[in-house]
């Protein structure tokens, strides 16, 4: 029982409101602390893990430095097979050992117990302690020393490869674990490690072979049309060996190493030149074997502006590499064809002074290249120019470029054959244009590329482009017919189909007509005719076709405004 107060009563008992703030005190205080012991966790967690990084960085710092090796040898159970091709042999008591090149001489070390050696293969980079213990494993190296594969000796799990190198020496090595020898062919770049004598890697695309394409184009002689007489010589000249060389031998008869297109542009020199490896590879020997064909053949395009280079010697070095590649494509009884586009850029008359003179030295190594390949039966070399005259005259005679053949701009009859090519009888023709021709899709077609024909060909007034004045002061007219070329007739067709293409996609009936084609006509007349007689006088020739007197001044007559008509030097 509680004492008494002093006045005779019991005490008071402590009031509501004070027992509640002594509630709210204490659990702030609680909060508090708690949050308190957040911030410890948290710095005790970050001290932690801060002592644990410094504990790995003087880790490391005191670790024994390690070196890189080129693994040359893996061991496969009790023998394995090296780089060598001797026999790593595991020691009893001893841990796995691999061959390894060290500083250029050649290992044989313990393979730490934490590694597998079934994860190691040829060519692997590893790391080797200063206890010459094999402790890591790295990604084969890319760099090295350029070579490149000119045969695959066997095809095992250390496959010998037999390659050349920069300096002209033929070395054997192997290829590493990764590389797969089926992938590989003549002519691949690969990255080797001589001293090693291990091929750790390939180059997937060179220099040169950006600049050539060796793949058998899918151009027929029946994809090009308006030049039946040209296709005819050159079908005679080089099919005939392939298909009789009987013949050829007993008439003591070789065949032409090389061949000249010339003419103006865009009239099938490109087109002809991938017809003819088409077509070689067609009169190829067919291999062995029930169903076998001919081997496909290569078409190296070679871009003169391209291989020209500001670097003394570069452009020598890439001629060099571009005919090492046909012969080594022909050595394998591939039909090769090497055609240089832009001719004249390559190969200018010497002492003329263009380009600082650097046709001196392009031009003979071009000419001991192509002599160079006399001895194989499958190599022709096909020249495309625009500027025949001037091209150096030794590379024109015969034993080199044998036949010349001047590629003109087609007639009336050829530019109809040309549109029989690009616009067909298949495609969407107009509703309109269809029911005028009865029906008949063929009819509306010739109706189509005739009215084109007569648009282009006619030789009227109206018809009249150009001016052409010569330095005598004579002076001759040209028409649009005279401008004509396939690959003009080829964008006419598209112009048309783009019209079309639009009309329906506005809601019309869409289809090729001949007022589409007309108008197509009319636009690409009124932009050539704008090119030609805004050219230089240095090109004015080559643009109209023109051969001898120089031409002094080229006048619109469509549209005469000052600035189209120019006036040479």
């Amino acid at each position: 029982m509680p004492d008494p107060h002093p006045s005779g009563g019991f005490p008071e008992a402590p009031a509501p409101d004070f027992i509640s703030h002594q509630l709210r005190e204490a659990r702030a205080e609680a909060i508090s602390l708690s949050a308190k012991n957040e911030r410890l966790v948290e710095a005790l967690t970050a001290a932690r893990e801060r002592v644990a990084e410094l504990g790995a960085q003087l880790d490391s710092v005191t670790l024994p430095p390690v070196t890189l090796a080129l693994l040359t040898g893996v061991p496969d159970g009790p023998l394995a097979s090296n780089a060598g091709g001797e026999e790593a042999i595991t020691r009893p008591g001893r841990s796995a050992e691999v061959d390894v090149v060290l500083g250029g001489r050649p290992m044989r070390l313990g393979l730490h117990a934490s590694l597998d050696a079934g994860d190691l293969t040829v060519g692997q980079l590893v790391a080797v302690s200063d206890q010459m213990l094999v402790v890591d494993a790295l990604p084969a190296p890319d760099t090295g020393e350029a070579v490149t594969l000119e045969e695959v000796l066997d095809s095992s799990r250390t496959s010998r490869v037999l390659v050349t190198t920069g300096a002209g020496a033929t070395r054997v090595v192997h290829l590493a674990g990764h590389l797969d020898p089926a992938a590989l062919g003549p002519g691949d770049t690969l990255v080797a490690d001589l001293r090693a004598g291990v091929a750790t890697a390939v180059v997937e695309r060179t220099g040169i072979e950006q600049l050539v394409v060796t793949e058998t184009p899918d151009v027929s002689w029946d994809d090009i049309g308006g030049l039946g007489p040209q296709i005819d010589q050159i079908r005679d000249a080089l099919e005939l060996p392939f298909t009789h060389p009987g013949l050829y031998r007993a008439y003591d008869l070789r065949a032409p190493r090389g061949l000249l297109l010339y003419g103006p542009p865009g009239c099938g020199k490109t087109l002809i030149a991938k017809a003819v490896a088409t077509s070689l590879a067609g009169q190829a020997p067919p291999g062995d074997g029930p169903g076998a064909c001919g081997p496909s053949a290569a078409f190296l395009n070679i871009k003169g502006p391209e291989l020209l280079s500001k670097f003394i010697g570069e452009t020598e070095r890439q001629i060099r590499a571009i005919f090492d590649q046909a012969r080594k494509v022909a050595a394998e009884d591939r039909p090769v064809v090497i055609f240089f586009d832009e001719m004249e850029a390559l190969l200018r008359t010497r002492g003329t002074g263009v380009s600082s003179d650097v046709e001196t030295t392009i031009v003979p190594q071009i000419l001991a290249e192509i002599d160079g390949v006399e001895s194989l039966g499958n190599v022709v070399v096909i020249g495309a120019s625009n500027r025949e005259d001037m091209i150096d005259p030794a590379v024109l005679r015969p034993g080199r470029l044998d036949m010349k053949i001047r590629i003109s701009r087609p007639d009336a009859a050829g530019a109809l054959e040309i549109l029989a090519k690009h616009l067909t009888a298949d495609l969407p023709l107009d509703p309109g244009e269809l029911a005028a021709a009865g029906g008949d899709r063929e009819a509306a077609a010739e109706s189509m590329r005739r009215a084109a024909v007569r648009a282009l060909c006619t030789r009227d007034p109206a018809g009249e482009v150009l001016e052409v004045v010569y330095a005598s002061g004579r002076r001759e007219t040209l028409h649009l017919a005279d401008l004509l070329s396939g690959a003009m007739l080829a964008a006419i067709v598209a112009r048309a189909k783009t019209a079309a293409i639009k009309d329906e996609l506005d809601g019309g009936s869409g289809g090729l007509s001949t007022a589409r084609v007309l108008e197509a006509v009319a636009a690409e007349s009124r932009q050539n005719e704008e090119i030609t007689g805004a050219a230089g006088p240095e090109d004015w020739a080559r643009l109209v076709g023109r051969r001898g007197e120089p031409i002094r001044l080229v006048r619109r007559l469509t549209a005469a405004p000052a600035e189209t008509s120019r006036e040479g030097a």
